[in-house]
């Protein structure tokens, strides 16, 4: 995980806890207070789950880019022995 990961993923565990402390001590009545509660928490696992999508979809970007390096160099590495061979 990058540094701006790691920034964002303590802001929003900051957010979340700043909310969930808010709304705890919130003057108003404990169902109010639940269910705003609630709905933070749904708020930041759509955040955690959208996070996770961009960095999975970093990943297989990276992954096709180090699959096509390397296989871009098998084949530099296949025509050079060929070369080798021929002119031996």
């Amino acid at each position: 995980m990058n540094d701006n990961s790691k920034v964002l993923v303590g802001l929003l565990a900051g957010l979340a806890a700043g909310a969930a402390l808010g709304l705890l001590f919130a003057p108003e009545k404990g169902s109010e207070t639940r269910d705003k509660l609630s709905q933070s928490l749904k708020d930041l696992g759509e955040s955690i789950k959208d996070r996770a999508a961009d960095e999975i979809n970093n990943l297989t970007a990276l992954k096709e880019k180090v699959v096509g390096s390397v296989k871009s160099k098998l084949q530099q590495t296949e025509e050079e022995v060929a070369d080798d061979i021929e002119h031996a």
